[in-house]
């Protein structure tokens, strides 16, 4: 038997989060048995749990989290034997199940194990622990494809919304490593020191009255590109500082589901616009990522911050502090797995 965690039903974190004894899965074909290490915890996660958004109720018991890391321990039919051993870190575990795409029960990465297809693991650098592991699928995919889904960026100065969240960081990084000027809106001096350490140039308050003048002091010809955390809030501003003819990809819009957009501000920019769901990043686009994002733990230019980390049992409590916004960084659980 194994701990496995659960929920049946959308609510508060305490009230329908529990850990439950389970029956060690076996991988099917095309899937590998992962021994868990680490369960990252996105906002993505809680918000599900929480019924938000696009999620549909539950129709089997959710095994929260689409992100982790951990060992192959077993290989279904048809996958390649080399797995075997292998450290990898998983992403979209849960696949598209909660967001009424498809059927099935949502199979995520708060467990000791997990029998997941070949298509939710990428090989884990030695370099990297297995919590950074557990920190990369939704963040670090999303930001690499908000980076370079339009092309190469060497040479440009692009604009990262909310530097210091678990997109925005890698954004940052991915960016400047690949020949960016990166500036990025924060909320906080702790945010900007987590901003500029992942490599921003300049960072601004986004709670300033004018930043739109501040940043076009510090961008004279407008900004190139704009990695989005919060279209509804910002369409106004990314219409006065974007560059005619540039881009910005978005990845959420947490203050307003249903945004007024400035049209013909936006317009009079000729503003290529990117609206990116995580769980629709296309394949070949999640290959490049996984690339980018291996290369760059290998040459330890890829540095995701850890706020806080709990054990498994603390599931409840984890989602509470990911809800609450407390700390700067990502929240993460260890697992130990059992017999």
């Amino acid at each position: 038997m194994i701990r496995q965690a659960q929920y049946s039903r959308f609510g508060p974190a305490d009230e329908v989060l529990e850990i439950i004894q389970a029956a060690k899965p076996a991988p099917g074909d095309g899937e590998v048995l992962v021994r868990l290490h680490a369960s990252g915890i996105n906002p993505s996660d809680v918000k599900k749990r929480a019924g938000w958004g696009n999620t549909v109720p539950p129709v089997h018991p959710v095994v929260p989290h689409a992100d982790g890391a951990g060992i192959v321990e077993a290989v279904g039919k048809g996958v390649d034997p080399n797995w075997l051993g292998r450290r990898v870190w998983i992403f979209n575990a849960q696949g598209s199940a909660g967001y009424g795409l498809r059927d099935g029960p949502e199979v995520g990465t708060a467990a000791d194990w997990a029998a997941l297809p070949t298509g939710c693991i990428a090989a884990l650098p030695e370099t990297a622990s297995f919590e950074t592991g557990a920190c990369l699928g939704v963040p670090a995919i999303t930001a690499h494809y908000a980076v370079f889904s339009d092309g190469p960026v060497d040479g440009m100065t692009l604009l990262v919304q909310g530097g210091a969240g678990a997109v925005g960081e890698l954004a940052i990084q991915f960016a400047v490593a690949a020949g960016a000027r990166v500036l990025t809106t924060v909320s906080s001096f702790d945010k900007a020191a987590i901003a500029r350490r992942a490599g921003a140039e300049q960072t601004f308050n986004r709670h300033d009255s004018d930043m739109a003048t501040a940043i076009r002091s510090a961008a004279p010809d407008g900004i190139d590109r704009i990695v989005e955390v919060d279209f509804g809030a910002n369409a106004a501003l990314n219409a006065k500082i974007l560059k005619v003819g540039g881009h910005i990809a978005a990845y959420s819009s947490p203050s307003n589901r249903h945004p007024a957009m400035p049209y013909y501000e936006l317009q009079m920019r000729a503003a290529q616009i990117r609206l990116i769901s995580n769980v629709l990043i296309p394949r070949p686009a999640i290959e490049a990522a996984i690339t980018g994002i291996n290369d760059a733990l290998s040459q330890n230019r890829l540095r995701p911050t850890i706020s806080a980390i709990h054990p498994l049992e603390q599931i409840a409590v984890a989602h509470e502090r990911v809800e609450s916004g407390k700390g700067i960084g990502k929240t993460v659980l260890t697992i130990a797995a059992g017999d």
